[in-house]
């Protein structure tokens, strides 16, 4: 049998949408994005997602996406691919830096659909196009439309799967159904973006996540699928229910993944350092609960 993208994945399986490190003024902290990446890899990520939502990739500028590429691509070498977020609201801008990207040693693109000014589906499959088109590397679409306000709907992703680089989806749509239309109609790698669907996204022919909260357990994560691929559906389901509490307090709090994200790995003694406006701090009630049930997962 000749195997299919679901069973060799484009960027691996396990990958995490890794914090981007500042120093305690604000500036990008190239050494801590160095130690973080290293100590993900060699905790069992096999891909990091720089620049995404996790990422800040808002109040990042386009030399310091590139500046982190290259900084990790140091680090970790060839032990891991490097997907770069080059998503914006402006095609142009996006074609820009997916060049830049590939220059800076990429492996993959992440590519977010359009925001604010909330494109019909044809200007949506235009617009994923036009980057495919333009550079050479392997496309991920990120569909999240909580935060962008547009689907890429199951229709237009079945089109899109035709082109030769558009390869894999981050699905955050919260649409189990659409995702296996897709997955019984093309050969798209699908991400689960939600951490509570790791095992569900995988049972249902996803080929893995691309997690905010394996930027404080990543080997935890990792166990839910190696459980899986082992065979011991029953074993993967307890790890699962083990890290909902700490989903739900990194993701389903009211506060976004970014925020709880870094005031973790700060209690952890990780590289993080403070979130850029217009997000703020985790208040030390939140950080408290963050560090319990991290505690709590970590032991059971």
């Amino acid at each position: 049998m000749t195997a299919s993208p679901h069973d060799t994945p484009p960027f691996g399986r396990a990958l995490c949408a890794m914090i981007t490190p500042f120093t305690e003024e604000g500036a990008l902290d190239l050494d801590g994005a160095r130690l973080l990446a290293e100590r993900l890899v060699s905790e069992g990520c096999d891909g990091l997602v720089l620049s995404g939502t996790t990422g800040e990739s808002p109040t990042t500028t386009d030399a310091e996406k590139s500046a982190l590429v290259r900084a990790v691509r140091e680090a970790v070498g060839d032990r891991a691919s490097i997907v770069a977020g080059v998503g914006t609201a402006d095609t142009r801008h996006t074609v820009e830096l997916a060049l830049e990207a590939e220059k800076a040693g990429a492996d993959g693109l992440l590519v977010v659909t359009p925001y604010y000014s909330r494109p019909p589906q044809d200007a949506v499959e235009a617009h994923f196009r036009e980057i495919a088109d333009a550079s050479g590397l392997p496309l991920a679409m990120y569909d999240i439309p909580g935060r962008t306000g547009t689907r890429i709907e199951p229709d237009t992703m079945i089109r899109l799967a035709e082109h030769p680089r558009i390869v894999a989806v981050k699905d955050c749509a919260y649409d189990l159904l659409g995702t296996q239309k897709v997955l019984a109609r093309t050969e798209l790698a699908y991400y689960t973006g939600c951490d509570e669907y790791v095992l569900a996204m995988r049972a249902i022919g996803g080929c893995g996540y691309i997690s905010t909260v394996a930027n404080a357990a990543p080997r935890q994560f990792r166990a839910i699928l190696d459980a899986f691929e082992a065979g011991d559906t029953a074993g993967a389901a307890r790890l699962q229910q083990r890290a909902v509490p700490l989903i739900e307090l990194m993701m389903s709090s009211g506060l976004p993944g970014t925020v709880t994200a870094k005031a973790l790995l700060g209690v952890l003694g990780l590289p993080a350092g403070p979130v850029r406006s217009p997000l703020r701090p985790a208040g030390r009630e939140a950080v408290d609960g963050l560090r319990a049930a991290y505690e709590e997962f970590i032991a059971s």
